[in-house]
């Protein structure tokens, strides 16, 4: 076997038809596995810190986290529809310049998300080996970044045995925590109910599992479009959803009954609840999957450098770019890691609070346009052409996205920063319920504008011969007037 073979040799371009392989159903351990991980422990373990009891903590995850799950799942069947990768699927909505908008805040994202992940490496390396922080910020990052080079199969592949792994040990310890019942009255009272712990706790989950949303088609785009969007859909909704909130559960566990301990001691404690020595099991079983997460986060965030890059400049895709990419995202996480201090948790709380407010406008616009607007009609070529028809910056989408943030500062909290608007629902943030409609509202009214039929002849003639180099080949596949993607690709008109 060539290294060729074995190391992913495309970048932000087309994948061919003649190149799409794999199952539909593998969607489900990339995003369990993906999901299923200590950093999503800590994001279950925030309800408890503000003062929310146990049940109801555990109630906001699990609502959450399927209302979040949601939007995300859209996001991943227009890989196998569009055969590209998430972010550079936002040309058509803001510009072939203009989506350096999104981009930013998506790199901003890969890049803080790896350095939480090396911190509580880190922490966690510490507590049971006494590992020098330093060696797990390099060494974490210097795996995932090969892992990431090799590329989307091994990515896959690792996925499904992390997948096994991890429901196994999360079985025996939901099953046992059940069975040893440690929980006190007041843990379990559902007249415990509290608004703003609730509320911060659900939309804490629910912004976490959107913000899934800049990955998803990179792990679907090699999909064969004939998988179809309810499949690919609902493999990835219950991968993420159940990953997700089984794994934000073990943290309100943890820290209901052990709130003043820290996040490692919480889950070693809780996981010896069943019998000594469980603990350190549960303890490693979520840090091996932080790898997987490494490697998402380093390969996602290349792929979004290099079309940054791309829109400043026009650069062809090659192999030895996406290793540079990974590099600079590997130096820029580590340098962030060493820089952090011992406030973890209420940094990351604040984290995912901003990551809300800037990708609540993005997702709204995104999907509206590919299943409202558009109905997944685009031109592969003319996405990476700086003159083509999209345009350098395209209004539509920068106006909705202007207003949709804007909409939601009123409602915002962050820290002591708090927005007038969130007085009125106790305090609690509501800003994604805001900047959905809004974002979406907008966008759709300043496409009302926009000349479909024209578009859609230009498609057609664009990419005419997109699959075999010649004329009379085939376009990039669409929606179907009822709404659903259509299977394959439709024939050059």
């Amino acid at each position: 076997m060539t290294a060729s073979q074995v190391i992913e040799t495309r970048s932000i371009d087309y994948v061919p038809l003649a190149e799409r392989h794999g199952k539909v159903w593998h969607l489900f351990p990339v995003w369990f596995a993906g999901d299923a991980h200590l950093a999503t422990i800590a994001t279950g373990a925030i309800g408890v810190a503000l003062g929310g009891n146990l049940i109801w903590t555990a109630i906001a995850v699990v609502l959450g986290g399927a209302f979040g799950t949601f939007f995300m799942a859209f996001h991943s069947t227009q890989g196998p529809q569009l055969g590209l990768p998430q972010m550079v699927q936002s040309r058509p909505q803001f510009g072939y310049v203009g989506a350096l908008l999104v981009w930013v805040v998506a790199l901003t994202t890969y890049i803080g998300y790896t350095a939480f992940n090396q911190i509580l490496i880190a922490q966690t390396m510490h507590h049971l080996a006494g590992t020098p922080a330093a060696a797990s910020y390099i060494g974490y990052a210097a795996l995932a970044i090969v892992l990431a080079i090799v590329g989307y199969d091994v990515i896959h592949r690792a996925s499904r045995w992390l997948t096994y792994l991890v429901i196994a040990v999360l079985a025996v310890f939901s099953v046992g925590v059940v069975m040893v019942d440690p929980f006190s009255p007041a843990q379990l009272d559902l007249g415990g109910f509290v608004l703003a712990p609730f509320m911060v706790q659900f939309f804490t989950a629910a912004v976490y599992q959107m913000s899934w949303s800049i990955y998803v088609s990179d792990y679907s785009r090699y999909l064969p479009p004939t998988v179809g969007v309810r499949s690919s859909f609902w493999w990835t909704y219950l991968g993420a959803w159940i990953g997700g909130a089984w794994m934000m559960l073990i943290g309100t566990v943890a820290a209901g009954l052990f709130p003043k301990a820290e996040l490692v001691d919480s889950v070693i404690s809780a996981g010896d609840e069943l019998f000594p020595g469980f603990g350190v099991t549960l303890l490693l079983v979520s840090v091996v999957p932080l790898i997987s997460i490494g490697t998402l986060n380093f390969y996602g965030g290349s792929l979004t450098l290099l079309s940054s890059m791309d829109s400043v400049r026009k650069i062809r895709p090659t192999l030895a770019k996406r290793i540079g990419a990974l590099l600079v995202l590997g130096v820029l996480s580590t340098v962030i890691a060493f820089g952090s201090d011992k406030s973890f948790l209420t940094d990351f709380e604040h984290f995912l609070t901003v990551l809300g407010y800037l990708f609540t406008p993005w997702t709204a616009i995104n999907l509206v346009d590919f299943y409202v607007v558009r109905r997944g009609h685009y031109s592969i070529r003319e996405i990476f052409n700086p003159r083509g028809m999209y345009g350098r910056w395209s209004g539509r989408g920068l106006l909705a996205y202007g207003i949709g943030f804007l909409s939601m500062l009123p409602f915002a909290e962050l820290g002591h920063l708090r927005g007038p608007g969130a007085d009125w629902v106790g305090g609690a943030d509501i800003t994604m319920l805001i900047g959905l409609p809004v974002s979406a509202g907008v966008y759709l009214l300043a496409c009302r504008s926009l000349d479909l039929t024209a578009e859609r002849a230009a498609v057609a003639a664009a990419d005419a011969g997109l699959e075999d180099g010649g004329a009379g080949g085939e376009s990039s596949g669409g929606v179907s007037d009822g709404g659903a993607p259509v299977s394959g690709t439709a024939p050059a008109r």
